[in-house]
């Protein structure tokens, strides 16, 4: 429960109100493993839980931080050399064994792509035992589109496809929720293996519409994927803060399969 601290050794800024932060691991943390989560703390300011957008080389992590909340603006502020406070890894992450002989999707929307994003680089580098690698990603508009760069060259061999919900005149992607690109292809994917597993990420209304679109594919609940975003605040599941009917999502989550999920996002909240 006691934060360790970690330098800051490298700042990239995202977009306008997204930054990626490196840190420098002490020895006292274990590597994390993709779809983990850490407690990420300033001093005088709070806790928050952020995924990790990168592993490695080495004991280096990233974390990609929107500026939403007081923290969370704190955390986004801070320079190269500077240091903050780190609890964990935490969670269960994403389950990558078991794919030889299925054609794995990615799918995200928006922020959802940085839990994702170390998966997307095993993928890239050929790390990822799968018979095909497809990514899907959307975002609100062509400014909003998170790692673009990335997704223009490191991630080009996986052809990425892109949709905005709010095209300009510079956007020559398509225009649309990131389901609609999923469904143009989804047919094609099934015809050829009929074996697909996904890994889903973004707001629970888009992982809810994704993973129905999946399983009234034909996919296999099990075999879909998502990560569940709660109010973290312990990480060992003490609190409650983060509970969902029987899980602790800090704990028994974030990666959990649909079949898991499904049913408990379905439970009208008060």
């Amino acid at each position: 429960m006691t934060p360790v601290t970690a330098i800051v050794d490298a700042v990239r800024r995202d977009l306008t109100d997204t930054v990626t932060l490196a840190l420098a691991l002490p020895d006292e943390l274990p590597i994390p493993e993709p779809g983990q989560f850490a407690m990420l703390w300033m001093p005088g300011v709070g806790e928050i839980p952020i995924s990790y957008s990168g592993i490695g080389p080495g004991p280096r992590v990233e974390h990609t931080v929107r500026a939403v909340g007081q923290t969370s603006a704190a955390l986004a502020a801070v320079g190269l050399g500077d240091v903050i406070g780190v609890r964990g890894p935490f969670g269960r992450g994403w389950q990558l064994d078991g794919l030889e002989h299925r054609d794995l999707l990615i799918v995200a929307g928006g922020l959802g792509l940085a839990p994702l994003r170390p998966v997307v680089e095993l993928a890239a580098a050929g790390g990822i035992v799968a018979r095909s690698v497809r990514l899907f990603v959307g975002a609100r508009e062509p400014a909003g589109m998170l790692y673009a760069d990335d997704l223009d060259r490191r991630w080009a061999s996986l052809e990425p496809r892109l949709s905005v919900d709010h095209a300009d005149a510079t956007w020559r992607g398509a225009v649309g929720p990131v389901s609609v690109v999923l469904g143009d292809a989804l047919g094609d994917a099934l015809d050829r293996s009929g074996d697909l597993a996904a890994l889903v990420c973004g707001p629970e209304i888009l992982m809810s519409v994704i993973s129905r679109q999946l399983v009234g594919a034909g996919v296999a609940p099990e075999r879909i994927q998502v990560s569940l975003e709660r109010n973290m605040q312990c990480g060992v599941g003490h609190c409650g803060h983060c509970q969902l009917g029987p899980l602790f999502t800090c704990v028994d989550a974030p990666v959990v399969g649909w079949d898991v999920a499904g049913p408990l996002l379905a439970v009208r909240e008060r």
